[in-house]
């Protein structure tokens, strides 16, 4: 079996991925690296021994010895770039966010369609073992029918993480309750087999929009990612524009009857997803969210609160980044490149985790009202369901 030839588009945080894409001799290889930045783009080439690289993905995207492209750029780049690739012919993996608004979402799906280029979108998420595991839990009815989920963010990097680069201004983002959220939203769905239909939310920038930022064209300081200030009000070098929330609170109704809850906070001193799942026969929830964590089932009753509830699943090793999920989801990623077929992740799951993100910061930016989220074309969503594959 050749190696897979895989050109990496942006080398920013998300840039981890490209070193579980290079496997040579065992399936795929970095052969071409884009980036706006050209030290990043040395440094980053010398590592991977790239044969090509360039500051303009359109050259990237002249190559014909390339089979894949990964695009790991800022949010708002994400519907030209993607779209740019899947009519030069790439099957493309897009990292998560889908797009920034819904309906650059669906330009990105009907040119999939369109072009017959195979898509991908990289929402890690769901090859983690503690969303996997719940996932197995629910599916063997340990808890019955689902019919509620809440989760809770708790965002401890998140004045670093968020508020000292893009991800703090709107026009990049539409707001972290998309960016931030998409993943959660996709698990919210995956876990209820639904796809949310109404949104109402409520946030506010109540803590890091008086801090310190700054000047525009100012880098960010060495070490930003390395050195935490703590308290989080002690924060500063904070980006130029700050107008997204640092906490937000949604809930949903999704087209199944299920009613789920999310909650975000990028203040708090630890971090760590909650996801608690009740169903017909019982309750779930995880106790961390990493490799040797517990998700704990509670499935007998009436009575008090037992902190060692009825059954506890250990959350299995692994290695690698996000729990083991990077390894996975690129391993995947490259059999879809090859063979096309059904994935775990899917085009229409992560337009929906968007749409519903979206429509969410419209509802908190107009004081909670209750917003729809609007519906997928059914044609371009069977398209998808099938694998990609014309019927």
């Amino acid at each position: 079996m050749e190696d897979l030839r895989i050109g990496i588009i942006g080398l920013g945080l998300r840039a981890n991925l490209a070193r579980y894409a290079h496997q040579p001799g065992q399936g795929s290889v970095v052969a071409a690296l884009c980036d706006s930045d050209p030290a990043v783009l040395k440094s980053r080439g010398k590592r991977f021994g790239a044969e090509f690289l360039t500051e303009d993905y359109h050259r990237l995207l002249d190559r014909r010895d390339l089979d894949a492209v990964i695009v790991l750029t800022p949010d708002d780049t994400h519907e030209r770039v993607a779209i740019d690739c899947l009519e030069a012919g790439k099957a493309v993996y897009l990292e998560k966010p889908l797009a920034i608004t819904v309906e650059g979402c669906d330009n990105i799906l009907r040119a999939a369609r369109r072009t017959g280029t195979r898509l991908y979108v990289g929402h890690n998420m769901r090859h983690m073992g503690v969303v996997r595991l719940m996932r197995d839990i629910i599916q063997q009815g340990v808890i019955g029918e689902p019919k509620t989920i809440w989760v809770r963010h708790f965002v401890s990097y998140g004045g670093d993480y968020y508020f000292k680069d893009w991800h703090a201004d709107r026009t990049r983002t539409t707001g972290l309750l998309l960016q931030k959220a998409a993943h959660d939203l996709d698990v919210i769905h995956w876990l209820a087999g639904g796809y949310t239909t109404r949104v109402t939310a409520l946030g506010d920038l109540m803590l890091y929009g008086d801090l310190p930022r700054r000047e525009p064209g100012t880098p960010r300081p060495e070490g930003w990612l390395r050195e935490y200030d703590w308290p989080p009000a002690s924060r500063g070098d904070l980006n130029h524009v700050v107008d997204v929330e640092d906490v937000s609170v949604m809930n949903m109704r999704l087209d199944n009857g299920v009613i789920a809850a999310y909650q975000q906070c990028h203040f708090t001193p630890d971090y760590v997803r909650n996801y608690t799942v009740i169903g017909t026969e019982g309750r779930l929830e995880n106790f961390g969210d990493g490799p040797g964590d517990t998700v704990k089932v509670w499935n007998t009753g009436p009575s008090g609160y037992r902190s060692d509830g009825d059954i506890a699943y250990r959350v299995p090793d692994a290695t690698g980044s996000h729990g083991g999920a990077d390894t996975n989801i690129m391993r995947e990623f490259c059999g879809f490149v090859r063979d096309g077929g059904i994935t775990d992740t899917s085009p229409v799951a992560a337009r929906m985790s968007v749409a519903a993100g979206y429509m969410a910061t419209m509802s908190l930016r107009d004081g909670g009202m209750p917003y729809d989220v609007p519906p997928i074309d059914p044609e371009l969503a069977a398209y998808f369901d099938r694998g990609q594959l014309e019927s």
